[in-house]
């Protein structure tokens, strides 16, 4: 039997309190207002407890509800900032904590799944978890040829309980909605949904590690571990230290913000150009500051964890991404219009103004205009409450835009990444990034093109 909650009716109970216990909380609110006591300090009571229920009730399910918490926890820069601080103490948690699996039931997954004489394969292997996540944990050891390791055990049951509580989570979706202005939740879900199957397969994830491993291998800028070893529920990889990401943005040196956040931009964008793959869950646990980048050992580069999501990208990030941002930064209104008709991002059914188009867009790409960019929550908070806001013209826009499938999963990666650069608060040089990394965002120069064919 798995230790991890799996009754339905248990675990909808559980999900169903955070919506119950968000608008009881209200009403106690009300009523500690009525009775004269300070709307600030009610109000900054309300969320602390709110936040608190969040962590606990995610948290003790892992699952689903966790992994919906992780992709939450990257977007709390936009949250007012009177109110982001318990959400952001009780999300963080999400990233690299949860309770533990009982060490009876990793012994008996390693000896299922690698065989009774399992311990004969490490020279040490520690029972406390390393780290958590949401369908598994992490346990440190030693490989039998000397190796240091990190053991990924899947938890029993997980499935299951992941596809549970994702649909459960979609039901009260709109009452979810307020956690993050300008933010839709139920799309966000579905596509967690849909890679379920992927994200519980080891196989594909070891494959999908060691394609980034091996193109990276003595990289100056980002480490991948190698993977050792798979099975069905157990992945074993090189094990990595270094600071987590989460440290940097709650107690890391402006360098060191500034130089994670140009990696992190870089391995966006690099990665699916480099390995033809997206590495899709870019929430802080994923990522180390390692030191000895390329300066020295007062340097740093960037480790990169988990590659259980990625999206298959064989020919790299779509042209047409590129495109529409460079002719969007020069202005060709028209142009950029018809581009994003020609790829479904506007229906047929719908004609909008493409000035007003350009409008929508300039703020959010505003990043790519200068040679270096500092990313803020202030920044974010603006972007959210100016499509959020139903009074503005970019909330009326923004709904009568389309998103198709086949950009979802880009589109979420990009804006978890720019949520994790504003956390961090970095300076960062993005234009470099795309100009060498995004396919379509340099023009072609016609005069190579004409050399090519000559030669051909």
């Amino acid at each position: 039997m798995s230790d991890l909650p799996r009754k339905a009716v248990t675990r909808t109970a559980k999900l169903a309190a955070l919506p119950l216990g968000i608008a009881g909380r209200a009403t106690w609110g009300f009523g500690k207002r009525i009775v004269g006591e300070s709307a600030e300090l009610v109000g900054r009571e309300l969320q602390q407890r709110t936040a608190e229920q969040l962590f606990k009730v995610l948290g003790e399910l892992k699952g689903g509800a966790m992994k919906f918490g992780q992709a939450l926890s990257v977007f709390e820069s936009a949250l007012p900032e009177e109110v982001a601080g318990p959400y952001r103490a009780a999300l963080t948690k999400l990233q690299e904590a949860a309770p533990p699996m009982p060490t009876r039931t990793v012994h008996a997954v390693l000896e299922e799944r690698l065989g009774e004489g399992w311990h004969e394969l490490f020279l040490e292997f520690e029972d406390k978890p390393a780290a958590a996540a949401s369908i598994g944990q992490v346990h440190r050891g030693v490989w039998h040829d000397g190796r240091e390791v990190a053991v990924k055990v899947q938890y029993p049951g997980a499935g299951e309980a992941l596809l549970s509580d994702l649909n459960q989570l979609s039901r009260f979706s709109r009452l979810l909605g307020p956690l993050i202005p300008g933010m839709d939740i139920k799309p966000l879900i579905a596509e967690l949904k849909d890679r379920v199957s992927e994200e519980l397969d080891y196989g594909l994830e070891a494959q999908a590690q060691q394609a980034h491993a091996e193109e990276f291998t003595d990289d100056p800028d980002v480490v991948v571990p190698q993977v050792v070893h798979q099975s069905d529920q157990v992945l074993v990889t090189e094990w990595m230290d270094g600071i987590p990401l989460s440290e940097i943005i709650s107690d890391g040196t402006q360098d060191q913000r500034d130089r994670a956040g140009q990696l992190l931009a870089r391995f966006l964008f690099s990665g699916p150009a480099r390995t033809g793959l997206l590495h899709a869950d870019p929430h802080p646990g994923n990522f180390r500051l390692l030191p000895g980048g390329p300066e020295g050992v007062d340097d740093w580069r960037l480790g990169v964890l988990d590659f259980g999501t990625v999206d298959r990208l064989p020919g790299g990030l779509p042209a047409t991404i590129g495109e529409s941002l460079r002719m969007t930064l020069d202005g060709e209104a028209e142009a950029v219009y018809e581009l994003l008709c020609a790829e479904g991002f506007v229906k047929e059914t719908i004609e909008l103004d493409p000035d007003a188009v350009m409008d929508y867009l300039l703020p959010i790409i505003e990043p790519a205009q200068a040679e270096e960019f500092t990313f803020t929550r202030g920044w974010m908070r603006n972007q959210a409450a100016r499509v959020a806001d139903p009074r503005s013209p970019a909330y009326q826009l923004g709904k009568q835009l389309n998103l198709p499938p086949s950009y979802l999963l880009i589109h979420r990666v990009t804006l978890s990444t720019i949520g994790v650069l504003c956390q961090l608060g970095a300076t960062v040089r993005l234009r470099e990034e795309l100009e060498e990394w995004l396919p379509g965002f340099v023009p072609e120069d016609p005069v190579d093109g004409e050399e090519a064919v000559a030669e051909a």
